[in-house]
């Protein structure tokens, strides 16, 4: 089933927010601290005390509960808390969540959060350590078996399908990892501040899990980000330009599974991401055409090629070119694999940056910004624009 008419939220709510912690490899406090720091930087950004505060999302996956954070916080009461699903999926949908509790009249003013040490903590690329008896562990067992322990390896495999399918070589991928580095060398914030990569440079990375090299695999990052969303309304008497939530969908496709799913008739795209990109054009009334920057989940770089396939920036197997043409700014912050890897959520705050003008890459008076969660899992995604 698909659907066949625009959804009521857009227009309704705007990011008004944004803070983070530094970004680096081993932050030397807890997750809970950071978590802390960025929702003050957020509400500080926003011109909002904790007081103001009555709703907080966060991811599944985060440590941090609602609740400790609203007390280690200074917030009060709580009218909405939720939390979203499968990892750097939830990203976008932590903002929609958000957006429908102010909408609705749940709250007034939430905050958006995610916290971790993932590089001195728990590091999601060392792969399947220990699952307890799950569906989802049991999805997970049709493929360990062979080796499959990894995101990169589980990537791999639709990556090397895109390519068999199209004609193309690895050197491809390497399109995106030069232009994220390339935005990530201007930006103070970025783990890579000052280290622009070459074509060379990737081709001549180490082989991960074929056909994926080094410099085609996301960070490993601690830290935190926050966002703070409100209604338009009462974003109009806050310090900066709201970044209103034009359009915010969900998507999960046929045959869905968490990163593995390997038996769809066809590898080479990602239908969940098509699903989120129909419901935003959908309800936004866009096209590509509209869009003018775009801030696509990096954690491997061959996704981006098919999520700009999926959303219609080019036919299949042509993203390559795409990129390469560099006729749409994309992840001007540096993305995950330049600024950090923050499950998505320093995606959506460059996409702020981008309508307030504060970008380190700024684009041209962009209208309209684009911005994507986690890919090869249940997923979701933002338009993001100006009032007006």
């Amino acid at each position: 089933m698909t659907r066949h008419r625009p959804d009521t939220l857009g227009g309704r709510a705007a990011v008004v927010g944004i803070g983070a912690t530094e970004f680096s490899k081993d932050s030397g406090r807890s997750e809970l601290k950071l978590a802390v720091e960025a929702v003050h930087a957020a509400l500080a950004d926003a011109g909002l005390t904790p007081d103001d505060v009555d709703g907080l999302v966060t991811f599944t996956m985060d440590t941090n509960p609602e609740i400790t954070v609203a007390q280690a916080a200074g917030i009060g009461e709580l009218t909405f808390f939720s939390r979203v699903h499968y990892g750097g999926g939830a990203a976008c949908a932590t903002v929609q969540q958000a957006a429908l509790a102010v909408a609705t009249g749940l709250a007034d003013v939430v905050v958006c959060y995610r916290a971790f040490n993932e590089r001195s903590g728990r590091r999601f690329g060392a792969g399947v350590q220990h699952r307890e008896p799950s569906a989802e562990g049991t999805a997970l067992g049709w493929n360990i078996p062979f080796g499959l322990l990894t995101p990169a390896s589980w990537v791999a495999m639709a990556a090397q399908r895109y390519l068999h399918t199209y004609g193309l070589t690895p050197d491809a991928f390497g399109h995106v990892a030069v232009t994220d580095r390339r935005h990530a060398a201007r930006n103070p914030a970025a783990y890579f501040h000052g280290k622009p990569i070459t074509l060379a440079d990737h081709a001549a990375s180490r082989w991960i899990v074929e056909p994926l090299r080094l410099l085609d695999c996301c960070q490993e990052t601690d830290g935190a980000q926050a966002l703070v969303v409100t209604s338009v309304e009462r974003a109009r008497d806050l310090p900066h330009t709201p970044a209103v939530i034009t359009a915010a969908a969900q998507g999960a496709g046929r045959a869905q599974e968490q990163m593995t799913s390997f038996y769809r008739d066809d590898l080479t795209g990602l239908p969940e991401m098509r699903v989120v990109a129909d419901q935003l054009w959908r309800t936004s009334g866009l096209t590509p055409a509209d869009i003018d920057v775009a801030v696509l989940y990096d954690h491997f770089t061959p996704f981006v090629l098919m999520q700009l396939e999926e959303f219609g920036f080019c036919g299949p197997g042509e993203a390559a070119d795409f990129v390469a043409a560099d006729v749409l700014p994309l992840n001007t912050h540096g993305g995950q694999l330049g600024e950090a890897y923050l499950h998505g959520m320093n995606g959506i705050a460059e996409a702020v940056r981008q309508l307030r003008g504060t970008s380190p890459n700024q684009a041209d008076a962009p209208a309209h910004t684009l911005v994507t969660a986690g890919t090869g899992v249940p997923t979701s995604g933002l338009v993001l624009g100006r009032e007006g």
